[in-house]
């Protein structure tokens, strides 16, 4: 494990091996409407400690990290151990706000969505609230889906056929980021995001923690009290508290 490390070229940093983009919220947007300009297949990616513990075991999903675009300080633990690791983060950037951003953007801009993922309606409901909300969002696909192998050519051709500008994947982690991964460059889209439960959320399948919660970094308990089958993957956060104190402790 490398640590917490300054990367000052790339504006990152490095929590245990995996590098954290150490950007704002706006900084954020702006370097995706970049990647958006530039017509390129690009892959935004919200760290977390679940993503850091698992690439402490998944080669494959460590190699995604890395090679991402755009790997945004997501989880409230992730802040935790920047500043626990003599490195702080700006900013927590949420992949919910981020999400949120983009859409306020697009409308804007004249960007075409893609929504993908997600159980059945899901992807749905979040497009006809997302379009309520933001005047003039052009959502050119919806379509739920699974990561199955055999599902992959069919899903590429649908989203291939809509030709959005940024695509959004609900698979959940580690699945919708080695998804997008794999089909980055079939995919034709400038940006593709992994989102997780970001659409439960928009769609009102499922409720955000309350801003105190967030802020005092308790949105593992709401989301463990609302959906009571994560307790397998909260596992995660004790072993990432401990990988951390365990790095500070030895390196310093």
């Amino acid at each position: 494990m490398v640590g917490a490390e300054r990367l000052t070229e790339r504006k990152s940093i490095l929590i245990l091996g995996v590098r954290v983009d150490n950007l704002t919220q706006a900084e954020a947007l702006a370097r995706i409407e970049t990647f958006l300009q530039s017509r390129r297949p690009h892959q935004v990616v919200t760290i977390n400690p679940e993503f850091v513990v698992a690439a402490q075991r998944d080669g494959e999903f460590a190699g995604v990290l890395q090679e991402a675009d755009l790997n945004l300080p997501d989880g409230q633990g992730v802040v935790w151990a920047a500043r626990l690791l003599g490195t702080p983060v700006r900013e927590r950037v949420t992949g919910v706000d981020t999400l949120l951003g983009m859409a306020e953007l697009a409308a804007h801009r004249g960007y075409k969505l893609f929504l993908l993922g997600g159980a059945p309606g899901v992807a749905e409901e979040a497009s006809q609230r997302l379009q309520g909300t933001y005047a003039g969002l052009r959502v050119v696909g919806t379509y739920a889906g699974t990561p199955a192998p055999e599902e992959e050519n069919e899903i590429v051709k649908r989203i291939r056929q809509a030709q959005p500008d940024i695509l959004w994947v609900a698979y959940w982690a580690p699945q919708q980021d080695l998804w997008i991964h794999r089909h980055l460059h079939r995919l034709e889209v400038p940006v593709a995001m992994g989102v997780g439960g970001a659409l439960d959320f928009i769609a009102g399948r499922a409720r955000r923690a309350p801003q105190w919660m967030q802020r005092l970094g308790l949105e593992w308990l709401h989301r463990l009290v609302h959906q009571p089958w994560r307790w397998r993957r909260m596992l995660a956060l004790p072993y990432f508290v401990w990988l951390v104190l365990t790095r500070r402790a030895t390196h310093g």
